[in-house]
């Protein structure tokens, strides 16, 4: 039974069973909650890699300057972004994983595996799965992915129209985004276009 005493559904189920899996029960123990959001009527899956300190404190994915970012070449809304209904937000970890030497530690292997494809059967309306950033590109794509993420995301228009890769959009890779230009001339568009035409299918 959910809070509001209906029957829980199997988005629920599944949300139960991640808390409460093994290999999570040091988040229980921190009172961390598994970050991510789908509802079944979402159009688009945004998968990406795994929240931050940031994120996993708020409760919030995506809020930081990297999510402004983001909702910016995507050409949605905040109120768009954050709508279940909508975007179902699917980082390859749902928890935080720590600190590493340099930046956040890599999301663990396996987890999208385990939970993944059992979110995504519940999603029938789904139209568009943007990856970001190379573990999310790699675990999708597999051997369709190109040697490097820059030649992934530069072959696009070979995964479309229903997947698309991008590169992260923290401001540590202002360096990527100056060296590729053609990110922003080339593929932002067309990730626009495709993204209002998977909001507006239905």
């Amino acid at each position: 039974m959910t809070e509001e005493g209906a029957v829980a559904g199997p988005l629920d189920r599944i949300r139960a069973e991640i808390i409460g899996h093994e290999s999570n029960a040091w988040a229980r123990e921190v009172g961390y909650q598994p970050i991510y959001a789908a509802a079944p009527g979402a159009r688009i899956a945004l998968v990406g890699q795994a929240p931050g300190r940031k994120a996993q404190e708020s409760g919030v994915p995506w809020n930081d300057v990297s999510g402004a970012k983001l909702r910016g070449w995507l050409g949605v809304t905040d109120e768009q972004f954050y709508d279940p209904g909508l975007f179902a937000l699917l980082p390859m970890d749902f928890y935080y994983p720590g600190k590493a030497k340099s930046g956040d530690l890599p999301p663990r292997k396996g987890f999208a595996d385990l939970w993944h494809e059992r979110i995504l059967a519940e999603l029938p309306h789904l139209e568009l799965v943007i990856l970001v950033g190379g573990y999310a590109q790699k675990h999708y794509l597999g051997s369709r992915a190109k040697p490097s993420l820059t030649e992934t995301v530069r072959a696009y228009a070979e995964y479309l129209p229903s997947m698309i890769p991008l590169v992260h959009p923290s401001p540590l890779n202002f360096r990527w985004q100056t060296k590729n230009p053609w990110f922003e001339d080339e593929v932002v568009p067309v990730l626009r276009s495709a993204v209002a035409r998977a909001l507006s299918s239905g």
